[in-house]
């Protein structure tokens, strides 16, 4: 096992790519010459050179357009738009572009487009750059959404995401960078079609992904002292959801809390619990609860944008709450 950060381990999911196929390459804002905006692909350039890791002008309208152009002739375009408010301005190239082509050519185009961006709050970087937007993208058909809470996953995801023949984007959240963890020395690909349980339990669901997955097994851990067992649901990917893991949790369970960094409105935790009201309703001891962020602008101040992002002690007085209440 190595020990690296979560930051590391993307920079070897990235360095694995590069190497395994002379058709991938990594272009966006600062990811050569400065290492990219949360140092993940620092040292690349002078490992690959200019021609695989490209710096491109401000402009991610373009430089997504012209990853879409890329992996439309041949190539295996990894595009970093540096964190997700900035995929706002890439919209129209991925919902109208490279969510569409394979279905307005008649089947004729794929676009094997990976598009990787730092997502979430917790880093004191104020309402603009600190969104949690991956549930808007996985509205959309066409793409897929992956959010890789896991050293295993921020790795391993990238080199799957690759080798699908549609887009597929990659939310890192930017809290995560500096976590620490192991890796198997021949840590390799994994697959991104399931959820995963991260903790077994028989009183309750927690149903999470990436930065919140940590604060739901803190959460666990405290509850288990008290004599509750939390099962704990890493989503990993956003679209397609598995509905199949988390519904045979709630068999089990009969509670479910989702835990999610977006805001509440419209959020992925409102399609987890739909999905689960329409599937599982006469599994359900209890309503299906949900902590979302405060549908507020993020807060600078530190105090508040804690106060204003899902935390493991709200999630362990919800549970309580859920677990004595319907006992």
């Amino acid at each position: 096992m190595i020990k690296m950060t979560y930051r590391e381990a993307a920079r070897e999911g990235l360095r694995d790519a590069l190497s395994r196929d002379p058709r991938v390459f990594l272009m966006g804002e600062d990811v050569g010459h400065y290492g990219g905006c949360f140092a993940v692909s620092k040292g690349l350039l002078q490992e690959f050179g200019p021609e695989r890791i490209r710096d491109t002008p401000l402009s991610e309208l373009a430089f997504t357009g012209m990853g879409i152009g890329a992996a439309m002739g041949g190539m295996r375009p990894i595009v970093e738009i540096m964190t997700v408010n900035f995929s706002l301005l890439a919209a129209d190239q991925i919902l109208n572009n490279a969510a569409t082509l394979l279905h307005m050519s008649g089947g004729q185009f794929n676009v094997p487009l990976v598009i990787r961006m730092a997502t979430g709050a917790g880093k004191q970087l104020a309402a603009q750059h600190a969104h949690s937007l991956e549930g808007w993208y996985a509205h959309i058909p066409g793409i897929r959404v992956v959010t890789p809470a896991t050293l295993e996953d921020v790795r391993g995801m990238l080199w799957t995401a690759l080798e699908d023949p549609d887009p597929v984007l990659i939310f890192e959240n930017q809290t995560l960078y500096p976590m620490e963890g192991t890796l198997p020395a021949a840590a390799g690909p994994v697959e991104i079609d399931k959820a995963r349980v991260r903790r077994e339990g028989k009183d309750i669901t927690i149903i999470t992904y990436s930065a919140s997955l940590f604060k739901a097994l803190e959460a666990a851990a405290t509850l288990a002292a008290a004599g509750i067992e939390a099962e704990v649901i890493d989503l990993r990917t956003l679209r397609p959801l598995d509905d199949t893991t988390y519904l045979a949790s709630i068999a089990k369970t009969h509670r479910a809390l989702i835990v999610d960094e977006g805001w509440r409105s419209g959020s992925i935790a409102a399609e987890v619990s739909a999905r689960i009201m329409e599937q599982a309703f006469y599994e359900l001891d209890a309503p299906v609860e949900r902590i979302c962020s405060a549908e507020v602008p993020i807060p600078y101040a530190r105090h508040l944008e804690q106060a204003a992002i899902p935390q493991a002690e709200t999630i362990v007085a919800t549970v309580k709450r859920m677990v004595q209440s319907h006992g």
